[in-house]
């Protein structure tokens, strides 16, 4: 008898663990289809912007620009440029049109010429635009990370290597290096979302804009819970002043050239409350911008690194009881994404990798591949949320090999403009399950020397790979 009734309790056990493990995933089949459709959302906003004649009249260079009927109008030529191009003219327009087509062999089915002369209808600033839309309704429908409230934006710079062709060295400028010849050079610059993996704004110009030049233009971005992170080259007053006059709040890296930041080291304390008055220059900077020139109360902060080395701080979050000392050292350390996100672009989607020879072309090609960065970034997102909950209480927390995205993201990411709603979920489900497949482990605080003299790859126009 007693052994009957164990029966029948591990029966009924047994049965209900079997109802437990499908309630649970048709609950997880349910949240991902879930995030499937956000994406999708965010497909049909950009759908409907890409095919508005607005958007079109917007970013033609001339009215008869895109009005007869041709192979590569308007909306597909934008999906070919965001189609992370790194070969030929030929064989990525061959490829491009066997995914669109639904082709078994890559055919000819639209020459490099073809593709030369539609790109001189097209402005740049398409791209600009769609990655302003994208980024605006990513902060809206998506749940964001945030810390303390604020978006955590890095500004940093950086510079790419052109090609020597006429209007490329007269509009971008060029350099001469201590060794070999001059070469044209151009200046980048982002503001990196830092927790969230997405560029909301991004900038290329000729070499001899600084890069607190561009730093203005970035700031037009800036929106009152934002707090940005500066690396050293940024710090001024006339900076900081146009950031608070903005409702936005920074953390900067400081040179202990300042002689008010000398004075503050010579003190020994941790943090000090201080009036930053401006120098002469910052001074007409500020008139200039129509800013008020009186002092700013800002903190500095002393963070001690395990080298050895004195860090310091300087903040607009002046409150210690919200924002304590501890906080600081870990709050600065977490702009090391922007730097990665560089050797993303670089290595992985080769930004410097240019398809053309006019300074047109360069602007394209740069904006095109950040706009496409973006949104795989933006689809990566909800994966990203999938791992992590998939692997807590595990060693180390994981995250999407970023790398790995990128690459399946290729001629899948375009059809999600094409194909028809049930589709575009399937292809989206079909992506996360990829992306999910393909992490890596987190370790933080791992430490490696930087190595100040590692060659950047060199590209050629003459010797486009094979895709």
């Amino acid at each position: 008898m007693i052994s009957l009734k164990i029966i029948l309790i591990h029966t009924y056990l047994h049965e209900r663990r079997k109802k437990c493990r499908k309630k649970f995933k048709n609950v997880a089949k349910l949240a991902w289809r879930l995030l499937s459709e956000i994406c999708a959302n965010l497909i049909d906003y950009l759908k409907n912007i890409l095919s508005s004649q607005h958007f079109v009249n917007r970013h033609k260079n001339a009215p008869k620009d895109f009005t007869r009927s041709r192979k590569l109008p308007f909306q597909t030529l934008v999906l070919f440029m965001i189609n992370f191009i790194k070969g030929s003219y030929q064989d990525e327009l061959d490829h491009f049109f066997k995914a669109w087509l639904k082709l078994e062999v890559a055919f000819h089915f639209v020459s490099k010429m073809a593709l030369s002369k539609a790109r001189m209808k097209l402005k740049y600033s398409a791209f600009v635009e769609l990655n302003q839309h994208l980024v605006e309704y990513f902060y809206v429908h998506f749940k964001h990370n945030t810390w303390c409230g604020f978006n955590l934006l890095a500004v940093d710079g950086s510079t790419l290597k052109l090609f020597k062709f006429k209007d490329i060295k007269t509009h971008f400028g060029k350099i001469k290096p201590s060794n070999g010849k001059a070469c044209p050079m151009a200046r980048v610059s982002q503001m990196f979302d830092v927790l969230n993996k997405v560029t909301v704004d991004a900038i290329i110009s000729p070499y001899h804009v600084g890069e607190r030049e561009l730093m203005k233009q970035h700031l037009l971005k800036l929106l009152p819970n934002d707090l940005l992170l500066l690396d050293r080259g940024y710090p001024s007053y006339w900076i900081f002043n146009l950031i608070l006059s903005l409702d936005g709040h920074f953390c900067a890296r400081i040179s202990q050239q300042w002689q008010i930041v000398q004075q503050f080291i010579k003190s020994g304390r941790k943090e000090a409350i201080i009036n930053l008055k401006p120098s002469f220059m910052s001074k007409n900077e500020s008139l200039e911008m129509g800013l008020d020139t009186s002092s700013l109360s800002l903190r500095l902060v002393r963070i001690e690194l395990i080298s050895g080395e004195v860090e310091i701080l300087i903040t607009s979050l002046t409150d210690s009881q919200t924002y304590p000392h501890d906080i600081f050292m870990d709050l600065y350390h977490k702009r090391w994404p922007v730097e990665e996100d560089y050797k993303s672009m670089k290595t992985r989607i080769e930004v410097g990798n240019f398809s053309g020879e006019s300074a047109l072309s360069v602007y394209q090609d740069f904006h095109a591949k950040v706009f496409a960065k973006n949104l795989t970034s933006v689809f990566a997102f909800p994966a990203n949320a999938i791992v992590k909950k998939k692997n807590e209480g595990n060693k180390h927390d994981r995250q999407i090999n970023f790398t790995q995205a990128i690459s399946k993201s290729k001629d899948t990411i375009i059809l999600l403009f094409e194909r028809s709603r049930d589709i575009v979920l399937d292809l989206i489900t079909q992506l996360h399950a990829v992306f999910i497949s393909a992490t890596e482990p987190i370790r933080p605080g791992r430490k490696f020397k930087r190595n100040h003299k590692m060659h950047t790859r060199a590209f050629y126009m003459n010797n486009k790979p094979c895709r």
